[in-house]
């Protein structure tokens, strides 16, 4: 038997590992429930919140911690909790809460266990939130004060969300990770013209989850495969010793991955976990 050269793979959700219905396909299922019972371990990082990536974690079988928020949260599924928190300072949430009501954005303010946001003004906002697990409609004072591990704006008012974000940066003056994306990049939000920003405390992303894999279960970088799809999982597919994209990432993933497989709606996930995990 030859020794494995990876002992651990760090897996984006959206438009990674689940396909536009946010179902795994089976071969892929297979293999990643192989590889964690043969000992490799198989850990999520994820922008969702723990709410939103817990039914993906039981449909997988994990016991790994699942790196959310982008970073800034870390949720076991054996003890059903929140292992890490990094929430927003004072100041930080403040200013993001006012920056949305100068500049009339929707905003939300994501907790451990629910998500605040404004009332939606347009169609496009309320479809926006559709799908959005544990939202409770407040007034935006109510906002503040709030344990956030994120604060996400939404606009349709910008040219992209880089400029949004930049604005966003500018305004806040303050250490944050800030991500961005048009909303469209969601499987359910194709046709919406909504752009997003999500403000989080400083961390590294979700390179977050090689820092867990290395203190946790003594797996250095180098030894992780990182699978993602977008700008956000360009910190974990840098850092791990095997960066792959999938073949539907945007350009931001695919210019640093050392790797190119097939899209999320395929079975090249499994395909690249029996290739790298099992011997032949």
């Amino acid at each position: 038997m030859s020794p494995r050269r990876y002992d651990a793979i760090l897996l984006d959700l959206d438009g990674t590992l689940v396909d536009d219905s946010d179902r795994i396909h089976p071969r892929t299922l297979a293999a990643l429930r192989r590889a964690a019972g043969e000992g490799v371990r198989v850990m999520i990082a994820t922008g969702r919140s723990e709410l939103a990536t817990i039914p993906v974690i039981e449909q997988l079988g994990l016991d790994s911690p699942a790196v959310v928020f982008n970073g800034a949260g870390l949720y076991c599924p054996t003890s059903k909790r929140m292992l890490e928190e990094r929430v927003l300072s004072e100041r930080t949430l403040e200013r993001s809460v006012r920056f949305g009501e100068q500049h009339g954005h929707m905003t939300v303010a994501m907790c451990h266990g629910v998500k605040y946001a404004t009332e939606p003004h347009t169609d496009s906002e309320t479809l926006a939130l559709r799908d959005m697990t544990g939202v409770r409609y407040v007034e935006r004072g109510v906002l503040l004060g709030k344990r956030a591990l994120r604060v996400t704006l939404f606009s349709d008012r910008h040219e992209t969300s880089q400029v949004f974000a930049d604005e966003l940066e500018s305004a806040l003056a303050q250490p944050v990770y800030i991500t961005h994306f048009p909303l469209a990049c969601l499987p359910h939000h194709r046709t919406s013209r909504l752009l997003v920003c999500d403000v989080h405390p400083p961390c590294k992303g979700k390179a977050e989850g090689l820092r867990v894999l290395n203190e946790t279960y003594g797996i250095a970088p180098e030894r992780v495969v990182a699978v993602g799809d977008a700008g956000n999982d360009v910190p974990m597919l840098t850092a791990a010793g095997l960066g792959v994209a999938v073949s539907n990432a945007y350009p931001e993933a695919l210019a640093v991955a050392t790797r190119v497989i097939g899209p999320n709606d395929s079975d090249a996930i499994g395909a690249l976990v029996e290739e790298l995990f099992f011997d032949a």
